[in-house]
Parts: C-alpha cells; sequence; structure tokens
C-alpha cells in the first residue's frame, strides 16, 4: 500500500469517529430536551393548579366564612359605624384663592368696600362637599 492510501484510511476512521461522536452528542441533546418539554408541560400544569386554588381562596363567600368560623369577626353595629366628615378649614385651605388687582387708582377706592364685603359673605359659606373617595355623607 501506498502512503497515500494510509492517509486516506487514517482520514476516513476519523471521519468515522467524529459521526459518531457527533451522533452521541445530537442524542444526549435531544433527550435532554424531551426532558426539558416534560418539566415545562408538568410546570404548566402546576400552574393552572396554583392559579385555580388561588380563585377558590380568594372567593369572598370563603374568605367571609373563615373570618366569622375561624377569627371570630363580624361586621359592626351600625350604632357603632362612625363617618368622617372633612373639616371645611383643612377644605378651604385646599382651594387656591385669587385676587384681581384693579387696573386704576380710583377704581380702588369704589371697589374697596364691595370686595372686602363679597370677601366677608364668602368666608362665612360653608365649604362644598369633599368628593374624595371613602368618605361618606
Amino acid at each position: 500500500m501506498s502512503k497515500t492510501h494510509f492517509i486516506l484510511l487514517a482520514l476516513l476512521l476519523a471521519s468515522a469517529l467524529a459521526t459518531v461522536a457527533s451522533t452521541h452528542r445530537s442524542r444526549k441533546q435531544f433527550i435532554a430536551l424531551e426532558n426539558a418539554q416534560a418539566e415545562q408541560k408538568r410546570i404548566d400544569i402546576e400552574w393552572g393548579q396554583l392559579q385555580l386554588e388561588q380563585s377558590t381562596w380568594a372567593k369572598h363567600a370563603l374568605v367571609e366564612g373563615i373570618a366569622i368560623k375561624q377569627l371570630g369577626m363580624r361586621a359592626p353595629d351600625a350604632t357603632r359605624t362612625q363617618y368622617v366628615m372633612p373639616d371645611a378649614a383643612r377644605i378651604q385651605a385646599a382651594v387656591p384663592t385669587r385676587t384681581v388687582a384693579p387696573a386704576h387708582a380710583d377704581a380702588v377706592a369704589g371697589t374697596t368696600a364691595a370686595a372686602s364685603s363679597a370677601a366677608g359673605n364668602a368666608a362665612a359659606a360653608p365649604a362644598p362637599p369633599s368628593t374624595t373617595t371613602g368618605v361618606a355623607p
């Protein structure tokens, strides 16, 4: 045999060994992929079960039943209920006031008395009701 035959035989054996190694790696990776997909399916099923369990535990009737039976809680009587009304001074302080400066000095003398009486009436008027959430009339 010639030297070229030995080189070709060595290349053929190297190619065959590389093919076997590549096939083995491919099979191992495919098995790992199938295992990961099975794990994903198992986790998806568990996630669905946990969502169902959460929705069951979050039902109002179940929470109310546990509060009554296990914790001894109950709704307060109407005589014990207190409604908190907003303070008129806080509401008035929260509303910005605007002052208008007159254009001429002679207009100041004629409107000063009217402006002061209007300001006095506005201070004596009750504050409008608050629209804050949670405040009952």
